[in-house]
């Protein structure tokens, strides 16, 4: 379950990324480009900083593979999903969940305190975003009032909840993929956000 949630999540955040840069009007390789960050870039950052190089993705080449196949469907259906405006919000949102979740594990595996593994779990899943947002000249999610990494942190408390209860591995990995999932879309929905500073 836990390998199977990483290749979606580096699915999910390589299409994603390739339809922000295919919005903004980059060229193949700009679009590749942008689809590799998003997919990669906060698990690399993550595994620099536990000290596991090298990183994940130069490790095992089938991330690689999975990145190209998502940065080819995102060409091969982009008009559809164009059509569909809250297809690169879903990508998105599958990455987080799943990107949270690979973050906590990778923590829990380096004997890290549950305060620091929350923080992996949720730099894994936002700052491949971050990267992709700020090459495509955009202000990150994380940044704006716009719930997002503390969805990410919420839900790495529920995970710790969940084990607790000593509860299956692949149940406590589905059950919060999909809270982080569900809170997000009705963070969406209701938008409900953090109110921003007033500078004045």
């Amino acid at each position: 379950m836990f390998h199977l949630l990483d290749i979606i999540g580096t699915m999910a955040f390589a299409m994603s990324g390739a339809l922000t840069a295919m919005h903004k009007k980059l060229d193949p390789f700009g679009v590749f480009i942008i689809a590799f960050v998003t997919a990669v870039g906060g698990g690399t950052l993550r595994d620099v900083l536990i000290g596991r190089t090298p990183v994940g993705w130069m490790r095992d080449i089938q991330y690689v593979y999975v990145i190209i196949l998502g940065f080819f469907l995102a060409i091969l259906f982009r008009k559809r999903f164009d059509k569909l405006r809250t297809s690169l919000f879903l990508f998105d949102t599958i990455g987080l969940g799943v990107f949270t979740l690979i973050g906590l594990e990778r923590g829990i595996l380096t004997g890290l305190h549950p305060a620091i593994c929350i923080a992996l779990g949720t730099m894994t899943a936002c700052f491949g975003g971050v990267i992709r947002d700020i090459l495509c000249n955009e202000i990150p999610n994380v940044f704006r009032e716009e719930i997002y990494a503390t969805i990410c942190i919420f839900g790495g408390i529920v995970f710790f909840g969940l084990r607790k209860l000593n509860l299956n591995d692949d149940i406590v990995y589905l059950v919060t993929s999909l809270v982080i999932i569900i809170i997000r879309l009705m963070a969406v929905k209701y938008k409900w956000h953090l109110k921003a500073f007033d500078h004045k």
